[in-house]
């Protein structure tokens, strides 16, 4: 739906029944979905991809050309899945010639002030709030929480279902199904509560708890922890998802509160 004073460019591709409001911009090459809102003053440039049932509220910027001195005008996407809310003024940059896309899933809530640079990728149901900052080639998977003020270095992996106070300084890899918090960012725990609310049951997460016991509480160093985790517990897709996390890590995952970096 065109509304009155929003501008919106005639190779952009917009189903019928999106909703613009006034003094928003909507540039060539640029798709929307069924069912989104695009609230006033909000920018839209070339390579965007927003799914269905989106809402993107005012003063945000998505798709911008990537803040990288190497970025040399390539063609790359910002794409946004379904049912992703957007709150005001963030930015999301496109992809560059690493990925050629910067990726945000579903049913994620990205607050107001984020700011999600290029070629990160951001999986389904994760919740970003006020002020996270995270710099390029950034991985967020399924259902983590990354409190306000957060700021998180390139390249760095958050898996799934990780809760990361507020005002962090993220460095290094968060392994799944944990607690991060302290300056220096350390291990706090797993995120029982977020895991119980999520359906996970009582014997699941105890042995997620022993997991991270042999990792983080027990002196012992990563490959040393990962082996006696192989060979003493039984194989599961929690066990063996942490297991490949911290081995695949390649900045290295935090380390235990006693732990220095």
């Amino acid at each position: 739906m065109n509304q009155p004073l929003a501008y919106i460019h005639p190779e952009a591709k917009i189903a019928d029944n999106v909703v613009i409001e006034p003094f928003s911009c909507v540039h060539k090459d640029v798709t929307i979905d069924e069912g989104t809102w695009i609230g006033s003053n909000v920018t839209i440039m070339e390579g965007a991809r927003i799914g269905k049932n989106c809402k993107i509220f005012p003063g945000s910027v998505i798709s911008g050309a990537p803040q990288d001195l190497k970025f040399a005008g390539e063609k790359t996407t910002a794409e946004i899945g379904d049912n992703t809310v957007i709150r005001e003024c963030v930015t999301i940059s496109r992809g560059t010639v690493d990925k050629h896309r910067t990726i945000i899933g579903s049913n994620c809530l990205i607050m107001a002030y984020v700011h999600i640079a290029h070629d990160c990728h951001i999986k389904d149901r994760v919740i970003l709030a006020n002020c996270v900052q995270l710099a390029g080639h950034v991985f967020v998977d399924d259902f983590a929480i990354i409190g306000g003020s957060t700021a998180v270095h390139q390249f760095v992996k958050i898996g799934a279902h990780v809760m990361v106070a507020g005002g962090s300084l993220v460095r290094k890899d968060v392994p799944p199904f944990v607690t991060a918090a302290r300056e220096p960012l350390s291990y706090a725990g797993i995120n029982s509560i977020g895991l119980r609310r999520r359906g996970f049951s009582n014997e699941k997460i105890n042995e997620i708890q022993e997991i991270y016991r042999n990792i983080y509480l027990k002196g012992k160093n990563n490959s040393k922890a990962l082996d006696t985790i192989q060979m003493e517990m039984p194989s599961s897709k929690e066990r063996d998802e942490i297991i490949n996390f911290v081995r695949s890590s390649d900045r290295g995952v935090m380390k235990g509160y006693n732990n220095k970096l």
